[in-house]
């Protein structure tokens, strides 16, 4: 199988949120019991029929995405699936700084179980961060791009460059300067690091940049040296619409940028009026279509 996707645009639901998700969304710590549970799994149910409204109001299934996971996804990869939307899921442990793997030595088989059109990881990857930490993620991730491309399994590697202290004080403590001024170059280091530890992504899922220079940067560093056919899609980071709809005009023009996997943004707030009793559960499924309609609307447009 070719490194890289080749099947066009690539418009993703991400709702693969899980420690961060429980806590934040519900108020519930440690490992939740089994009606905890369904309730959590119902509110990513709630998340998917947005999706499913969607297409019926006009996303082309061939470029819709879902990213779920397993805990909480419920039957939500099955009707995925079934519906001809294309499948992904995340591969990493849950709330932690350093990737590892959430089933350790049994992942392949419960990749295989789900047969996702991807796999995700998660990775918060500086490379002026600690070194130790991150030659241990690169060796795991080595070992899941090795089966996943053994195995004719696409890999979607979301990356994130979190500010180390120093960075953060050379920009006299401002994260939106660091975001503009120091982040683009680190993520293009990381790239750089992560090719070079032999760890082949087919698509980048990264966070979005202030400048078309620097999409265009990075969208060149995933494809450097024959990597033709690697694609990037932008995060939505929770952030506001406005900002979200700047990072794709920057990035959508831009080649080898084919689109985006947005979460929080999408359905956080139409699912917690749900949950609050503030809307019903059709109106929240209703938002959820329109948000991320408008969202494929602003990366057309700019494209």
């Amino acid at each position: 199988m070719a490194l890289g996707y080749s099947e066009g645009r690539l418009f993703i639901l991400a709702f693969d949120h899980r420690g961060s998700f429980q806590t934040k969304m519900f108020g519930i710590e440690g490992s939740p019991d089994a009606e905890q549970t369904e309730t959590i799994s119902d509110a990513k149910r709630l998340i998917y029929e947005g999706m499913e409204l969607a297409v019926e109001r006009g996303a082309q299934a061939g470029s819709t995405g879902v990213l779920v996971d397993e805990q909480f996804g419920s039957s939500v990869p099955e009707r995925t699936k079934a519906k001809g939307l294309k499948l992904a899921m995340p591969v990493e442990k849950s709330g932690q700084n350093e990737f590892d793997f959430q089933y350790d030595d049994e992942f392949g088989a419960h990749i295989e179980q789900f047969d996702p059109a991807f796999s995700k990881v998660l990775v918060r990857y500086n490379p002026e961060g600690d070194q130790e930490m991150n030659e241990r993620q690169l060796g795991r991730l080595k070992r899941l791009s090795d089966w996943l491309h053994a195995n004719d399994r696409k890999f979607l590697f979301e990356l994130l460059v979190p500010a180390e202290p120093q960075q953060l004080e050379a920009v006299g403590g401002d994260t939106d300067r660091y975001d503009a001024e120091l982040r683009p170059e680190l993520m293009r280091g990381a790239i750089e690091a992560i090719q070079n530890a032999g760890v082949e992504a087919d698509i980048w899922k990264i966070e979005g940049v202030d400048k078309r220079e620097d999409a265009q940067m990075l969208a060149e560093q995933t494809r450097i040296d024959g990597r033709d056919g690697v694609v990037c899609v932008l995060l939505g980071r929770g952030a506001s619409d406005a900002k979200v709809d700047h990072w794709l005009r920057e990035a959508a023009p831009v080649e080898g940028f084919v689109g985006f996997a947005i979460g929080r943004s999408i359905w956080w707030d139409s699912l917690k009026g749900f949950l609050d009793g503030d809307i019903t559960r059709e109106d929240a499924v209703s938002q959820i279509a329109d948000n991320y309609l408008r969202f494929i609307a602003v990366y057309e447009e700019a494209a």
